[in-house]
């Protein structure tokens, strides 16, 4: 951690490009993760990138969704059992996992279930321009619909490894069961639908048992909403994390032989005032809305897309006017960052935005008319700062 550790703490004003922290692509990050534990499973062209785990016959993931890693760290005494295992992260190196950017639901899933960086998956943000049809697409609800599979062409792990013959399936609500994005990030293999975090946990150690060689995916989103509407260090937000223990521990307890459970997270969270310093209004703010086509991501990740020939312009006065509390950078200076990954493929270009702004500071950029319920949120996330990016991978073995 000396290297990230050293990026976070430098704080060159106005920042640079180069000062962002961008995810451990290819070594330590969400993308990473599926493809390790398919290649200790024997599954083709998978590659072990996560030097750091060891194979196990029978796998489960556990995804807790808003879990960052700093904010488990935080309260130890609401989550025990998670805590205890803290030095077990990442192979036992007590290391954690960096989401990918932006650090947010849409962009991570995607990477977790096709074990590859935004830059190829296709999916760069919470909304993104759609270059065929010049709208903006919110890709966690898949609005306004567009085919899946032009979306996002690639297979999943599970897919993979259900040809090469292993036991995959995805446990989750079954709200998701039949969604774009769980189609082009999560299928493969069998998806069972349980409403309860019990059940769901429950059919998940039964899933491990159910073949020999095993992929089992499962899910719980609540710690996310609290934090969103609550905050994360609100008496809601501990319940849930509570709650959110005692599941890991359940499931932990019914390890079927041979198998590993890894909990992680799509991404942490930060708290942000409400105030006028802390929440920099776009639609009430002529000089950042000047030659702005579309303003897509979300409050501490965005995508802002000019309109013809203004992008420079426009890329000039965010950085004069936030470039001290973001980092902020055009869309080929964002890309030979490396913060979408190492490769940008051709249909995934347009959707990244002409000036990609992400926050260093605990400052959002809201936009109180066109995202009204966004704006409200206590609680967010999305940019490459310690308490957004960084999540755990937890290990139990049995």
């Amino acid at each position: 951690m000396a290297q990230l550790d050293t990026a976070w703490d430098q704080h060159p004003e106005p920042l640079t490009v180069a000062s962002a922290p961008a995810p451990q692509y290819g070594s330590g990050s969400l993308a990473d993760l599926l493809p390790t534990l398919a290649a200790g499973l024997g599954v083709p062209d998978m590659s072990a990138s996560i030097t750091e785990l060891t194979p196990a016959d029978r796998n489960c993931v556990f995804l807790i969704d808003g879990l960052g890693w700093e904010q488990l760290r935080a309260h130890p005494e609401d989550a025990p059992f998670m805590t205890s295992l803290l030095a077990t992260s990442r192979g036992g190196t007590g290391r954690p996992l960096t989401a990918g950017y932006p650090a947010t639901t849409a962009t991570s899933l995607a990477s977790v279930g096709t074990g590859l960086p935004p830059g190829a998956h296709g999916l760069p943000g919470y909304t993104v321009r759609n270059p065929d049809t010049g709208e903006l697409m919110n890709q966690l609800r898949w609005q306004p619909w567009s085919p899946p599979g032009a979306w996002q062409p690639y297979p999943t792990v599970f897919q993979l490894a259900h040809a090469a013959g292993v036991h995959a399936a995805q446990v989750s609500s079954p709200t998701f069961e039949n969604t774009p994005l769980t189609k082009v990030a999560l299928s493969g293999g069998t998806f069972l639908g349980r409403l309860s975090g019990e059940d769901r946990v429950d059919l998940a150690a039964e899933q491990l048992a159910a073949g020999d060689r095993s992929l089992v995916y499962t899910y719980y989103a609540e710690v996310d909403g609290a934090g969103h509407r609550y905050g994360v260090d609100s008496d809601t937000w501990r319940g849930q994390l509570m709650y959110a223990d005692r599941l890991v521990q359940r499931l932990a307890e019914q390890l079927p032989p041979r198998s590993a459970l890894y909990v992680t997270a799509d991404h942490g969270m930060i708290d942000v005032p409400f105030d006028e310093q802390h929440r920099i209004d776009f639609d009430e703010d002529w000089e950042l809305s000047a030659g702005v086509a579309l303003l897509g991501g979300e409050g501490r990740a965005r995508h802002v897309y000019a309109v013809p020939g203004a992008a420079n312009d426009v890329l000039t006065c965010w950085r004069e006017v936030l470039g001290e509390q973001f980092w902020m950078a055009s869309r080929d200076e964002a890309i030979a960052a490396g913060w979408f990954g190492p490769r940008i493929d051709e249909r995934v270009y347009g959707r990244i935005g002409d000036v990609v702004a992400a926050a260093r500071d605990d400052v959002l950029l809201i936009a109180s008319e066109r995202e009204p319920k966004e704006s409200a949120m206590v609680g967010n996330h999305g940019s490459m700062t310690p308490a957004e990016q960084l999540v755990p991978l937890l290990e139990v073995r049995s």
